[in-house]
């Protein structure tokens, strides 16, 4: 019961009111932030398990609704060292690269530079024949056909001895080269699909081609100086160094060995980013917010890949350490992964290398992203990131 002048007890009213609509205003926010904070925990938890004192490990983000829930690094650098991982450490990203492949080949067609229809052959002419319908696109969505440039590296050593070591690794022009020797692809273009490394190596000689500017210098000159990436970088041994380095290993015998080149380290365009996860976030921020593409000018990258006749893709039924789900159904846009999980939109990928293991995962309705980057092959970070993406629809 009010008691007092009239005017007083409307006043009194008024200012009941609004409290219990501040109060009705504020608890759910902050609700919101107590249980964000208590999947953060948890996801925190699930990710120190998986690391001893003096392993290698792995630096872990956690993103909801562009805030940042966890950011945080797990294990050491390098087996051996003192030096602990933190969400500055800088880690080989491997496939988790072509998506700013993808982004460099789209940035060259808003400059009218070059079109999703531009041919293999007109890039390169002295392509064999079989390049002439090779496009563009076809190379961003993995559906071009181009042999397997290991393959070609193992068969030519078969032929004339050994040639490329972690010692002396292929270079892109040297794909390029193993490529031109072959006559014809696994498949007629367009006419099925298969994961390709070979085609995210000529996208980054073509970047690098119709720019007029290397591969590296592109992406540090329209990506990461634009989105302030400072620490992020192309890698090439002798001309530039990593700060920061995570080394990658494997696990043999129970024991952690430093693992870190391969003979095909060195390639570029398919797995020669390494970044952090502070620069990661900053590239988080800019895909959500359209910094370098509009929406409009994005929505090519992010629309699954269907073959010359209509029908949706498929992995191929060989099994392989690039086949993830032989025979499944596949959705792929350029340079990312589009298939749901568990009716969650999502555009992901996920890396492998020598010593390292990588994903992200966006999931655009909930506008959560997941990032996870180790330098330990004994992991699995895919899982780990729907394992944590599960928290926060508990």
């Amino acid at each position: 019961m009010l008691v007092g002048p009239p005017g007083l007890q409307m006043l009194s009213k008024r200012m009941m009111l609004l409290a219990t609509i501040s109060l009705a205003l504020v608890c759910p926010s902050r609700a919101t932030e107590n249980g964000q904070n208590e999947q953060a925990k948890q996801a925190d938890a699930i990710c120190a398990s998986k690391v001893h004192p003096g392993e290698p490990g792995m630096a872990v983000l956690v993103k909801k609704n562009g805030r940042v829930l966890l950011g945080k690094g797990y294990g050491l650098r390098r087996v051996g060292s003192l030096e602990s991982i933190s969400a500055d450490t800088n880690f080989r990203l491997a496939s988790f690269t072509k998506q700013f492949t993808a982004m460099a080949v789209m940035l060259l067609i808003q400059d009218g530079k070059l079109q999703l229809g531009t041919t293999l052959a007109e890039t390169f002419p002295e392509f064999p024949d079989y390049g002439k319908t090779i496009t563009v696109r076809h190379l961003l969505t993995h559906t071009s056909g181009l042999p397997d440039y290991e393959m070609l590296m193992e068969q030519e050593e078969k032929a004339h001895g050994p040639r490329w070591s972690p010692e002396h690794q292929i270079q892109d022009e040297e794909v390029l080269t193993l490529l031109e020797k072959v006559y014809k692809g696994k498949f007629a273009p367009g006419t099925s699909w298969a994961y390709s490394n070979s085609g995210y190596v000529v996208l980054g000689l073509i970047v690098a081609k119709v720019s007029g500017v290397s591969y590296g210098e592109f992406l540090q000159q329209r990506i990461f100086a634009p989105l302030e990436m400072k620490h992020t970088l192309v890698y090439q041994n002798g001309k530039n160094e990593i700060s920061n380095r995570a080394y990658g290993h494997s696990l043999e015998n129970d024991k952690f060995i430093l693992r870190d080149q391969s003979a095909t380290s060195a390639t570029l365009g398919d797995g020669g980013v390494y970044s952090n996860l502070n620069d990661l976030s900053k590239w988080d921020d800019a895909l959500a917010n359209h910094t370098l593409l509009s929406a409009q000018e994005m929505q090519p990258a992010l629309t699954p890949v269907k073959l010359a006749d209509g029908s949706e893709p498929h992995w191929p039924q060989e099994a392989d350490e690039d086949n993830q789900a032989p025979g499944q159904p596949v959705s792929y846009g350029f340079g990312w992964f589009l298939d749901p999980y568990q009716g969650h939109p999502r555009m992901w990928h996920s890396g492998s290398t020598m010593g390292f293991r990588t994903v992200i995962e966006h999931f655009t309705a909930d506008h959560l992203t997941i990032i996870i980057l180790c330098n330990r092959t004994d992991l699995d970070p895919p899982t780990m990131a729907l394992q944590i993406a599960a928290l926060s629809r508990e």
